[in-house]
């Protein structure tokens, strides 16, 4: 479950110290894995230039922009460039790979006697996840579109979105579209 691709959040420069005016430490990006949605730390290459929303191979042996990945990191890390980006990042994602996304909607399956996996995601009541079943049982839905088109369900996309920033965020108790962040038992955040 390793991401080989990332996108770029935000860059953070080196900090200057107030004691001369040379830089201390190394620039560092962060980013979002295209696969798994996992918040990482980057090394840049010496003298590459990256822009927030690009896309860059994190794989060791790709030889391009990122020299290597330092760490995974928490949504509570982020820095507030990097917050702010971040739903627009992951947007682009799920546009690039809307397939995936609606291939959820047409294979989702109950997850207990009174819940459904679809209900997991923001605004998906019984009804709407009973439409949404009785649509797909007729033909597999096509695209995000086609959903919208077919059930009362608006914007498909911007759920997906919401659901999977809910998830950075670590504000679910389960996980459908990003990898689980692997922390300490005590080291979890308070939930709002």
């Amino acid at each position: 479950m390793f991401e080989t691709h990332a996108y770029v959040l935000s860059v953070v420069p080196p900090k200057m110290s107030l004691r001369d005016s040379r830089p201390r430490g190394e620039t560092l990006a962060q980013g979002v894995g295209e696969s798994h949605f996992t918040l990482l730390e980057m090394v840049p290459q010496h003298g590459a230039r990256l822009n927030p929303e690009e896309r860059v191979s994190i794989d060791r042996n790709a030889g391009g922009k990122i020299d290597h990945v330092r760490r995974r990191i928490f949504f509570e890390d982020l820095t507030p460039e990097s917050e702010a980006e971040l739903p627009l990042v992951v947007e682009i994602i799920v546009t690039k790979h809307e397939t995936k996304f609606v291939q959820f909607f047409n294979e989702a399956a109950p997850l207990t006697t009174k819940m459904h996996s679809l209900q997991l995601l923001p605004g998906i009541g019984p009804a709407l996840m009973w439409a949404i079943l009785e649509e797909r049982k007729r033909s597999p839905f096509k695209n995000f579109d086609d959903i919208a088109e077919r059930t009362k369900l608006r914007n498909p996309k911007k759920v997906v979105v919401a659901r999977i920033i809910d998830e950075l965020k670590e504000d679910v108790k389960r996980w459908i579209f990003v990898r689980p962040p692997k922390r300490e038992v005590d080291e979890r955040p308070p939930r709002r």
